[in-house]
């Protein structure tokens, strides 16, 4: 098993470029903050993008919580991977997570300096500062079961045709982390109703809203996502179910856009038909 890193400060764009890097290198496994990532499954870990603070996502980031550490070796034992990168801030945290994870030593090291142009390394930090976005290199689908972040965006990883056959390793999401460089974030559940009341409001076949509600589903201690109901009065003379279907896809894409929440479940009552 040889292992490679990608190093570079945070928000520049590390975890963005992880996948080309790992196809250029022929690496079929990657480590990026906390998580093993084996031909685009998170196969072991927990994301440091999950922690509720920026001092336990680092913890959480080089495996010093308790049984993480454990978890990944017995995960790269069973799994066997040809090749790993690794990903860190800086030469010192890759070879700390090497040697915490009992790998063979660093053979390569990739600085982000080296693949990424002064200008595309600030766009990263302006998106990781002024937006709070981050980027987990797995499908968007991969995330959902996995990460009790919040979801945004699947990003389509695209690769350059080569007529030598490589591995592809998937797609990339942008998510945004429940913690924030510039405090915590809390988002009540009266600005979700508010979205809500003007996605459906602003239909032309919606009569009037009677009622919405917010549920959270929680997983221990974490906010796993919200389950949304929501009680309306139809204008007489529309397929009801084409127009339900609209209106939930409408609010799922608000909602999750707006405040980065994950929606599980959309209920749309129509209490009753309005004829004019």
């Amino acid at each position: 098993m040889d292992v490679v890193a990608l190093v570079g400060p945070s928000g520049t764009g590390k975890s963005h470029r992880a996948l080309q890097v790992a196809q250029e290198h022929n690496a079929d496994a990657i480590i990026d903050d906390g998580i093993l990532i084996k031909d685009g499954h998170i196969v072991a870990g927990e994301s440091a993008k999950t922690e509720k603070s920026k001092i336990m996502a680092v913890r959480r980031a080089i495996f010093v919580l308790p049984g993480h550490a454990e978890e990944v070796r017995e995960a790269i034992q069973k799994i066997q991977p040809h090749r790993i990168l690794i990903i860190g801030t800086s030469e010192n945290m890759v070879h700390k997570i090497a040697q915490t994870l009992r790998l063979p030593s660093i053979q390569l090291i990739v600085r982000i300096e080296d693949i990424a142009s002064r200008a595309e390394i600030d766009l990263a930090r302006y998106h990781r500062i002024k937006e709070g976005k981050h980027i987990i290199p797995v499908p968007t689908i991969e995330l959902k079961p996995h990460f009790s972040g919040y979801l945004i965006d699947p990003l389509q990883s695209l690769f350059k045709r080569s007529r030598v056959r490589r591995r592809k390793l998937g797609e990339k999401s942008i998510v945004r982390p429940v913690f924030s460089y510039y405090g915590k974030l809390i988002i009540d559940d009266s600005v979700i109703v508010e979205v809500v009341k003007k996605v459906v409001s602003a239909k032309e076949f919606i009569k009037s809203v009677k009622k919405i509600t917010v549920d959270h589903l929680f997983k221990g201690e974490d906010d796993r996502g919200l389950q949304i109901t929501c009680e309306v009065v139809l204008n007489y003379g529309n397929h009801i179910p084409t127009l339900v279907e609209q209106t939930q896809n409408n609010v799922r894409e608000a909602v999750e856009y707006t405040t980065g929440m994950i929606i599980h479940s959309i209920n749309i009552v129509v209490r009753a038909l309005y004829v004019g």
